[in-house]
């Protein structure tokens, strides 16, 4: 069965030029401006992955625990290997029965905070770190033998793959192609009559707000009371 769509960058690339008034039906992009396209679009693709809720990259990583052993680094120098993953997006613990508990994010305020940051014990908080080429996170209380038992799970952002090539099909869904092509379309046409310009912001604005206000999950949204909120409560402050 055939694709439903050309999602390749040399598609997109085509397209967007085209909107932007830069080549005319039946033109043919020269290698400047695949090259320029392809730069474009890969930066396009990397700071839309730092917006919005992206469904397709979330994944659950299971983090084997050590004993005494309180940070784990992830990147192509961590402790665990990987590609860096840009964020973590929640957490829980399970343990060797089964069982899962969710964990609670703490801050830097929180962290820095913490009186006894060596203390062992039952895993119930996890803190982000992020660095330029890995994702640190430290677990605390540091696991000890007991909790080592089990695994940590991190709900994780990965990371789209960059293509290299122009006739790969792309690490997007294919109906994000279209915000991709006006996007790009955005990006190049500065220079471009106002008119021009101005469709092409109006409809990159007006596609990746529609594919924003879709990529969300079914279930709906529930907000629960911060448990670290019990800290403050009481008479005395």
């Amino acid at each position: 069965m055939t694709a439903p769509a050309d999602n390749t960058p040399a598609s997109i690339i085509r397209d967007a030029y085209f909107d932007a008034g830069l080549v005319q039906e039946g033109d043919s992009l020269n290698g400047e401006q695949i090259a320029g396209g392809m730069r474009r679009l890969t930066d396009l693709v990397n700071l839309w992955q730092t917006q919005g809720l992206k469904l397709w990259l979330n994944q659950d990583m299971s983090v084997t625990l050590i004993a005494g052993q309180g940070t784990y680094t992830f990147g192509p120098a961590g402790t665990n290997v990987m590609v860096k993953p840009p964020r973590v997006i929640d957490a829980y613990y399970m343990d060797q029965n089964g069982i899962r508990r969710p964990l609670v994010v703490m801050a830097w305020r929180d962290y820095i905070r913490l009186s006894q940051v060596n203390q062992t014990g039952e895993i119930n908080s996890y803190f982000v770190n992020k660095q330029q080429s890995e994702l640190s996170v430290f677990f605390w209380l540091i696991p000890d033998a007991n909790a080592a038992l089990g695994t940590a799970h991190l709900l994780t952002q990965y990371q789209v793959t960059n293509f290299i090539n122009v006739t790969e099909t792309m690490n997007f869904p294919i109906e994000w192609r279209i915000a991709l092509r006006w996007g790009l379309a955005d990006e190049i046409a500065t220079g471009q009559p106002q008119a021009i310009m101005d469709r092409c912001a109006h409809r990159a604005a007006a596609y990746r707000q529609t594919l924003e206000d879709w990529d969300v999950e079914d279930a709906p949204t529930r907000f629960a009371l911060d448990s670290r909120s019990s800290m403050y409560s009481g008479s005395f402050r």
